[in-house]
């Protein structure tokens, strides 16, 4: 694809963004949309939201767990963006009517403290993380039903990515065996999703490392100040109004979410 190609795209997917409606995937009418052309795509649709105020925080992973990458038919990790106006406050009321077919997955999430750059460590990681926290995320999608679309079409898309919550409970990652932290998702009080934090990539730190090796293949840095989310656990189950949405994680308590009736 072409620059002009690329940045039209964009613009179409924030347009509908914009607008809350779904668009057709983009491989239809580009079908030769190599994952670069993807991410060339997803920058410049980010370009587009920061010249309109918003702020870049972090990153999220993507198909870090065998769950999720079969619920997608997808096979490989990939990254999005993180902007402030994508934050929701834990245990706020969160409306759906921005949203087209909103779900949510549950998550843990790193503060990076310190810069990385090329590839690296996890011991690298380890010293670079100022706090641990449970999350969630919220997924959505520009296209029609939210399935049957290509690796490119989801990278395009910022990799589905809508909002995200964090919980105020913020530990040490020394405290933590990150490996073995069991994660169990509620709606309405009941058990919708369980799984241990080894889903996330065998261990939520190789997704960092996975992350920023994905980074400096682009010649970008994980810069200091990041959020990062690891990536899902598990499926993503689809929201409904009127619910409420916890998530235990082990050694790290708690993080709620509450849907609108609107």
């Amino acid at each position: 694809m072409d620059k002009n190609e690329i940045l039209k795209t964009a613009k179409t997917l924030n347009e509908a963004t914009m607008e809350i409606r779904e668009i057709e995937r983009l491989t239809l009418t580009y079908p030769e949309m190599s994952l670069d052309d993807a991410y060339q795509i997803q920058d410049a649709g980010i370009a587009i939201r920061l010249a309109r105020g918003e702020r870049q925080v972090g990153f999220k992973m993507g198909l870090t767990s065998k769950a999720k990458r079969e619920q997608m038919n997808l096979n490989t990790p990939i990254y999005g963006v993180l902007t402030d106006v994508m934050r929701v406050q834990e245990d706020t009321a969160f409306s759906l009517k921005y949203s087209l077919h909103a779900k949510i997955e549950p998550e843990i999430a790193f503060f990076i403290d310190k810069e990385l750059k090329g590839p690296v460590s996890r011991n690298q990681i380890i010293e670079a993380v100022s706090g641990v926290c449970a999350a969630m995320e919220i997924l959505d999608s520009r296209f029609l039903n939210f399935k049957y679309f290509s690796l490119p079409d989801v990278v395009a898309d910022n990799c589905s990515s809508s909002y995200f919550v964090l919980s105020n409970t913020v530990k040490k990652i020394n405290e933590l065996d990150l490996e073995n932290l069991e994660m169990e998702m509620k709606i309405n009080e009941e058990t919708v999703q369980k799984a241990s934090s080894k889903e996330i990539s065998g261990n939520p730190l190789n997704s960092l490392v996975q992350l920023c090796e994905m980074l400096h293949s682009r010649g970008l840095t994980l810069p200091a100040g990041s959020i990062v989310l690891a990536g899902a656990a598990t499926q993503a189950v689809a929201l409904t109004a009127g619910t409420q949405v916890l998530l235990t994680v082990e050694n790290l308590g708690n993080v709620g979410l509450r849907v609108g009736l609107e």
